[in-house]
């Protein structure tokens, strides 16, 4: 299948809803749900796997989860690529590789390495001539036109917003598919950013206890975005019931009372398509 072109297509039918899986299961999941699309967020997949958010997975862990998300759940998946995984010429062989694991699409972020997460403070920029460089490396080495090349900018917090406007101008230029403009802080932020790109996909990132407030997709549609993502709630809330169950079994040494609140046997197996 062709995840690319779907994924453009897609991009026609506004909001596209992305909730973040970060493993293959919740992928299906998120399949099951009813949503078109994936997002597999940087953040989620690091603390899955014990990391702080600061690149320090590798493009082979990446690749490996990616791609067994794209198998079991056989939709677009648009994934988070961090700084590309180093210079331009790693950033080539970040979307070969990428685009090789069936990733309909990804976003480079033009942050210094180690990156820090787009919602916290103390992030540091690359120039925007080296990551408009990035970007045309990026264009040259996807061997499928359809392949979505999207530009993340983090200067709102360091250059204002009027900064990442015109870092995102330049990006655009330099043959990004796509923007997203992270940590804005209010939607009328969002509305002025997507002002300046009519005719341009935009990425809302719609993050918990982050810079952002909450807003539905519907409002970001209206405000100009043709993709939400919602890119570590579902590790959160897993996380939660994770921790109220083990609460539960250490202080009463049964997990009987809260068998109520757990996926049934029946229901794991029908989602695996799973017949006994």
């Amino acid at each position: 299948m062709n995840h690319a072109k779907t994924f453009r297509q897609l991009l026609k039918i506004k909001p596209l809803v992305l909730p973040g899986a970060f493993n293959p299961l919740v992928g299906m999941a998120v399949k099951q749900a009813g949503f078109k699309a994936i997002y597999l967020s940087g953040g989620a997949l690091s603390a899955s796997l014990g990391q702080p958010d600061i690149g320090l997975i590798t493009l082979s862990e990446l690749c490996q989860s990616a791609r067994a998300i794209v198998q079991a759940t056989q939709l677009p998946l648009l994934t988070d690529a961090d700084t590309g995984f180093g210079e331009a010429v790693n950033v080539c062989r970040t979307v070969q590789l990428l685009e090789a694991a069936g990733v309909a699409g990804l976003h480079i972020e033009d942050q210094v390495l180690p990156k820090r997460c787009g919602h916290l403070d103390g992030k540091e920029l690359i120039e925007t001539k080296e990551m408009c460089e990035k970007i045309k490396t990026a264009v040259a080495a996807r061997k499928n036109e359809d392949f979505f090349l999207m530009a993340r900018t983090d200067a709102r917090a360091i250059e204002g917003l009027d900064g990442a406007i015109e870092r995102a101008n330049a990006y655009v230029k330099a043959g990004a598919d796509g923007l997203f403009p992270e940590g804005l802080t209010s939607t009328e932020e969002f509305t002025k950013f997507a002002k300046a790109f009519p005719n341009t996909p935009l990425l809302a990132n719609m993050t918990e206890f982050g810079k952002t407030p909450f807003v539905d997709a519907d409002q970001f549609a209206k405000m100009g975005y043709a993709m939400v993502i919602f890119p570590v709630t579902l590790l959160r809330l897993a996380m939660k019931a994770v921790e109220e169950g083990l609460k539960e079994i250490k202080n009463k040494g049964s997990q009987k009372n809260i068998v109520g609140q757990m996926q049934t046997r029946e229901e794991l197996y029908k989602l695996l398509d799973y017949k006994l």
